[in-house]
């Protein structure tokens, strides 16, 4: 019930989209550079399979569909505005929003000052835009007590969404529903707390070559994540929880142009678990291209609400007029192939052998076996975070 009475608050306020940080004192911080996450991944691309730059040079139109319809789950749901799983954010998202920071630090590694308390309230300095929509609950595969899935690119998790006939969030909806109607810059407040929402972990020196080879024992190895609902404190105002910090999020650009920030469909956000980085609700790094992917990246499905036909294209591929075959293409894998995959996987039959890693990608099982969970309450690790590239 709360979080029907949180999205009615959310009518009356809420903004978001690259937020004015001023320090105290003056002078004390710079603008803030760029974020960590730039710093602990490779150039954008450098991890792309030979086999999808080639069809990304090859791929076509096709012919197909660019909707999908959510009937079926509506029948399911009655008359709630989203489907289960699933949690409405009806409010204003605002395309500006101030923000005075009362106490930073600066990260030497990252170049990147951390602001540990913020002066509320924020303040919206630009426009309104209302939005309804539905956001899933948890990161892929949206299950309690399971871990957010790691190392799709952003087709994958794309037709991932359109299997079950949602789509990729967009920026603004997902930082609308981490700041919740007072465009809180942490889902829970003002004051940062790392234990909250899992980060702050020192630097782990990930083996490159083995991240991009998918080697599930070094996946392993780096895994400082926690399971699904496993932060009871990481929720925000509209119910949505785990959105900044653990794993980072991949969303759907809303930037237009040929300005650096309209460069790629995709967008990251939330911040990993790691010493130095974002792990807020505004900021945003647009430096890496679609076929990206990496350990910490996860993403949610996001919706229409009350069960209007949802689009798996996202915003640009729209203006685009981009046919979804061509998504499909991209992601190596079709909407029917992935909806197959899903079946077996709930029968626990999703079995692939060790080196078909586009098998693995698609029932979620690149992570090794000997992945641990990070315990929320333990001592931070010491060690720094991202090396400069």
């Amino acid at each position: 019930m709360r979080r029907y009475l949180l999205a009615l608050l959310g009518m009356l306020a809420a903004c978001s989209a690259g937020a004015r940080v001023t320090t105290v004192p003056p002078g004390s911080s710079s603008t803030p550079g760029p974020d960590a996450s730039l710093l602990l991944v490779p150039e954008a691309g450098a991890f792309e399979d030979a086999a999808l730059d080639a069809l990304m040079e090859a791929e076509g139109d096709g012919a197909a569909d660019g909707a999908v319809d959510g009937a079926t789950a509506a029948a399911d749901a009655g008359p709630a505005a989203c489907p289960e799983g699933m949690i409405l954010i009806d409010g204003d998202y605002c395309t500006d929003v101030e923000v005075k920071c009362l106490k930073s630090w600066f990260d030497k590694v990252n170049k990147k000052t951390v602001c540990e308390e913020f002066e509320p309230p924020a303040r919206c300095i630009g426009q309104k835009v209302h939005k309804r929509f539905c956001i899933d609950r948890y990161s892929w595969p949206n299950v309690a007590g399971v871990r957010a899935e790691v190392m799709n690119n952003f087709y994958q998790a794309q037709v991932k969404c359109a299997s079950v006939g949602k789509r990729m969030c967009t920026e603004s909806e997902w930082t609308l529903a981490c700041e919740g109607p007072e465009m809180k810059p942490y889902p829970y407040g003002y004051v940062r707390d790392p234990t909250k929402c899992n980060g702050d972990h020192g630097w782990d020196g990930p083996d490159m070559k083995k991240v991009a080879k998918r080697d599930a024992k070094e996946l392993a190895r780096l895994w400082r994540g926690v399971p699904n609902g496993a932060q009871p404190e990481c929720v925000s105002d509209y119910g949505v929880p785990d959105l900044p910090g653990n794993t980072d999020d991949v969303v759907a650009s809303e930037t237009f142009g040929d300005g650096w920030k309209g460069k790629y469909d995709s967008v990251h956000t939330g911040g990993p678990w790691y010493k130095g980085t974002r792990n807020q609700c505004r900021p945003k790094i647009y430096t890496h291209d679609e076929g990206f992917y990496y350990y910490f990246l996860s993403f949610r499905c996001c919706g229409e609400a009350d069960f209007k036909a949802t689009d798996p294209r996202t915003p640009k591929q729209v203006k685009g007029s981009w046919n979804f075959r061509r998504v499909e293409s991209l992601a190596r894998f079709s909407v029917e192939q992935m909806k197959h995959k899903l079946e077996l996987k709930t029968r626990g039959e999703c079995k692939c052998k060790d080196e078909d890693k586009l098998c693995r990608t698609m029932c979620g099982t690149l992570l090794g076996p000997n992945a641990r969970d990070i315990d929320l309450k333990a001592p931070r690790g010491e060690g720094e975070a991202a090396p400069p590239p």
